[in-house]
């Protein structure tokens, strides 16, 4: 099974390098000024699939690769540099939003359980204060 916090130290120190065709990018986490990491919280809770394809996608951002649909959607309408992972398997459909951090990293920003076709209110305005605290 996967400890995403175990893994997640992994990417969120690895540093921005370039080599033979390799970059790197920074991936963090959101961290709220009392030290949790709600993103890490909530995804450690999902089934191992979800787990497993978050992670994945992880490691495609990490090695600088540009992400698309369906795994991956901008919305730049909202904020540039946003973007949300489009996640599902039989335990249900959860979006991963990160924000791209032009010379600074990825940052993990939001996940919910998404049950409607739009973006609730509430997890959008999660999404706009934790952009203001970046």
């Amino acid at each position: 099974m996967h400890n995403l916090l175990a893994f997640s130290h992994i990417l969120a120190y690895s540093h921005i390098e370039k080599a033979e065709g390799y970059f790197a990018v920074r991936v963090k986490y959101y961290i709220t000024s009392s030290g949790r990491s709600p993103v890490e919280e909530f995804l450690n809770h999902l089934s191992e699939n979800i787990r497993s394809d978050f992670l994945d996608a992880l490691l495609l951002l990490e090695s600088g690769q540009n992400l698309t649909l369906p795994l991956s959607r901008p919305l730049f309408a909202i904020n540039r540099g946003l973007h949300e992972l489009r996640l599902k398997d039989r335990s249900g459909t959860y979006r991963v939003f990160y924000f791209i951090k032009r010379g600074d990293g990825i940052y993990i920003i939001h996940a919910f359980v998404k049950k409607t076709q739009d973006l609730p209110q509430k997890e959008l305005e999660i999404v706009k204060k934790r952009l203001r605290d970046i």
